[in-house]
């Protein structure tokens, strides 16, 4: 590898493993093929890792966390509660183009045997349902939304979205993407007391 800071190095290595996990999934990554995509010593890695489980939970948490971010800037644009959550279906990341949502797949799969992971999604995954609480809570604050419970609407809010959205990373001829966004803000119409076709009109 060509010199670098022990910070660009870290990047590297931590690029190299997303990338890894994106081809092969969390569970058969390992410190040979994360050198190998690198073009170094498994010796690197191990230098700059603890363990392949702190590495695998940092890569996991740089694209799942970007993904967070993208959709919070976009929400922060709307004009009110109702916007803020049409924006928040229309930029949903998880799943965009299925990679993000196979990769949450695949960390929930190995959250169970690996502490890092586990703790690392579940802080994203409360992230994601905290966003939703927010807009309830200023929907209801403007009178747009009547919710008895905000943090628990927008559990189901978030869980209805994603289960349909493993359907369709798992089983794409049985959900499609449009019905993806159509029965998810159904969903979420329901649960706040609007009206059908609420959150598909601009």
């Amino acid at each position: 590898m060509a010199r670098m800071t022990p910070d660009d190095r870290r990047e590297a290595i931590i690029a190299a493993t997303l990338a890894v996990i994106q081809r092969r999934g969390i569970a058969a990554t390992t410190v040979r093929d994360v050198a190998a995509e690198l073009g170094a010593s498994s010796g690197l890695i191990h230098h700059y890792m603890t363990s392949m489980d702190e590495l695998i939970a940092e890569a996991f948490e740089r694209a799942a966390g970007a993904d967070l971010l993208a959709t919070r800037a976009l929400v922060e644009q709307g004009q009110n509660p109702l916007e803020q959550l049409r924006f928040f279906f229309d930029s949903y990341t998880r799943s965009d183009g299925n990679s993000g949502m196979q990769l949450w797949l695949d960390a929930w799969a190995e959250a169970a045997r690996r502490p890092e992971l586990r703790q690392i999604s579940q802080r994203l995954n409360e992230a994601w349902q905290q966003l939703i609480c927010g807009i309830i809570e200023g929907g209801m604050r403007t009178g747009e939304m009547n919710c008895t419970d905000p943090a628990a609407a927008a559990w189901r809010i978030l869980s209805l979205l994603d289960g349909l959205h493993l359907q369709e990373v798992a089983h794409g001829d049985s959900v499609t993407s449009s019905q993806v966004s159509t029965w998810s803000r159904r969903g979420a119409e329901i649960e706040l007391g609007l009206v059908q076709g609420t959150l598909t009109s601009y």
